[in-house]
């Protein structure tokens, strides 16, 4: 109870709540923490699941897997069966989607949710993130190594399905029919029979369980106290307009897609088809030899990998990508409309550059990264390793294009010397040129007549050079007053010459001007009592 006569003490508005938990925040943990309240009546899901209403995006989805299929060819060479397989599965989640969310279906339907099986480099992520692209939904990628039992970097595999509302730029009916990919799956398997791997994969394989199958993820992390004081903001906004709904994600139209290399699991097959077929493949080299035994993997096989049965059996749809061998690195560089040859073509032109690469030029560096063992990856690492110093030094150096031939991959410090000494040439050469240009624009421009002998042409080409400016702002600089000093000149003498610039008049121009305004007084004054 308030004292008599006292006023009961006003208490701040939402927003002055708001603007001064945002400033304790940055005070706390810097950078640019704020806290924004839902305006009232702009909540975008319910707490209920179920239908969410049709996204217009689903309503345009009209793609066959042909269709899928030959939009990967353009990106990603190989991988037939894989890009098959992925089409396949695409089409007909986002048909059943479209039916679902639009009231047409009234059947169960099993997701086909991905396991996509192969080594590094070989395409995985670049199929799936094309993918994406093509059907224009929120894409997240993560690494399974990164989650624990209790969360990763202070939050849990729900922030997977947060994040594709973030990429959804809150558009919570697009994120629901995202795409999330789980890379390096295989790090969370857990068995006796594969000591070494993290005693936590199975409390995350249990939270992946309920997110690929069906479920609610509220949008405010319980464990991120920006989101609690979010939530608290809201509540204080929302007081005194009717009841507040907790908003939700369901991920029941969520395809989830998971990848790993399964180092291992072609032993795990080998022993199981021996034990099926007394005298099968007895020798286990020859059997490691196999391309297509992890395409015979079943069930069992990954469940004594290390996977519960539950979280394998969430991933029904399986296929396996093949090793990359050279002549598929060739064709990558070659082919693929986004080759890794465009992003260097892409260095090199905000420096004026042009590169140009010979196809024999590029069966070398696809040899070379086939020894990387990286796959694709290893292009990369080849082409940085060789076109690094390239980079460096041929910006402002003269050089305008250059080719990556077979002679610069064998030798290419000696290709690059060359190219720095020509372009050095060519540079030199074109400066020279814009400061005869100077030198006829300032005679016509004052009226005088001057030029610049070759070794002071030479000498300001290198003094441009040595300054790394343009012609045009040396020339400025040096004769910013020999308008005056000519005039000078002109008046002094009985007649009208030429003026040839020595060296010195660019090694000292206002000492050498001055000379010559004093020589020309002399003769004059010589030849008037003559």
């Amino acid at each position: 109870m308030p004292l008599f006569g006292m006023n009961e003490p006003k208490l701040p508005s939402p927003e002055e709540i708001q603007k001064r938990l945002s400033e304790v925040l940055q005070a706390t943990f810097g950078g640019k923490q704020s806290v924004v309240s839902q305006p009232s009546g702009q909540s975008k899901s319910s707490s209920g699941g179920g239908n969410r209403g049709l996204h217009p995006l689903l309503s345009k989805f009209r793609h066959t897997p042909r269709d899928i299929k030959e939009y990967l060819d353009r990106f990603v060479i190989r991988q037939e069966e894989a890009k098959r397989v992925l089409s396949v599965a695409v089409c007909d989640h986002y048909h059943h989607a479209r039916e679902a969310l639009n009231g047409e279906s009234f059947l169960e339907y099993a997701k086909q949710n991905i396991l996509l099986i192969g080594p590094t480099g070989v395409g995985k992520t670049h199929l799936i993130r094309h993918v994406a692209d093509l059907v224009g939904v929120p894409f997240v990628k993560a690494d399974a190594t990164k989650f624990s039992e209790t969360g990763y970097v202070g939050g849990d595999v729900d922030d997977l399905v947060r994040e594709l509302v973030e990429r959804a730029k809150g558009d919570i009916s697009l994120a629901e029919i995202g795409i999330v990919f789980l890379d390096e799956i295989d790090k969370i398997a857990t068995s006796s029979k594969n000591p070494g791997r993290d005693v936590s994969g199975r409390g995350v394989q249990t939270g992946l369980l309920k997110l690929m199958e069906e479920t609610e993820v509220s949008l405010k992390n319980p464990s991120d106290i920006q989101s609690q004081i979010q939530s608290v903001i809201e509540m204080q906004t929302q007081r005194g307009r009717g009841s507040m709904h907790r908003e939700t994600i369901n991920t029941r139209h969520i395809l989830f897609i998971a990848s790993g290399a399964f180092e291992g699991l072609d032993r795990i097959i080998h022993h199981r088809r021996k034990q099926l077929r007394v005298g099968f493949c007895t020798n286990t080299t020859a059997c490691a030899l196999e391309s297509n035994v992890l395409q015979t993997a079943n069930t069992q096989d990954f469940i004594e990998y290390g996977f519960e049965s539950e979280f394998i059996g969430r991933l029904p749809v399986r296929s396996v990508c093949h090793l990359l061998e050279v002549e598929d690195l060739f064709r990558i560089m070659r082919y693929s409309e986004d080759s890794i040859i465009r992003q260097y073509e892409r260095a090199f032109r905000p420096y004026g550059i042009k590169i140009h690469f010979e196809e024999e030029a590029l069966r070398k560096i696809a040899a070379s990264a086939f020894q990387e063992g990286t796959g694709a990856r290893g292009l990369l690492t080849v082409l940085e390793r060789l076109l690094r110093d390239f980079k460096y030094e041929l910006p402002d150096s003269g050089v305008t294009s250059f080719t990556v031939n077979p002679a610069l991959v064998k030798e290419p410090r000696t290709c690059l010397t060359c190219l720095l000494r020509h372009g050095s040439a060519e540079k030199e050469r074109a400066l020279i040129i814009a400061a005869r240009q100077f030198m006829q624009q300032f005679s016509e421009q004052h009226k005088v007549q001057v030029e610049a002998s070759e070794a002071a042409l030479i000498r300001l080409a290198q003094q441009a050079i040595r300054e790394r400016i343009t012609m045009r702002e040396l020339c400025g600089k040096l004769f910013k007053d020999y308008q005056f000093g000519l005039h000078l000149i002109q008046e002094g003498k009985l007649e009208t010459t030429k003026l040839v610039l020595p060296e010195e008049a660019i090694d000292n121009p206002e000492e050498y001007l001055s000379k010559l305004v004093a020589q020309s007084y002399h003769d004059g004054e010589g030849l008037q009592k003559g």
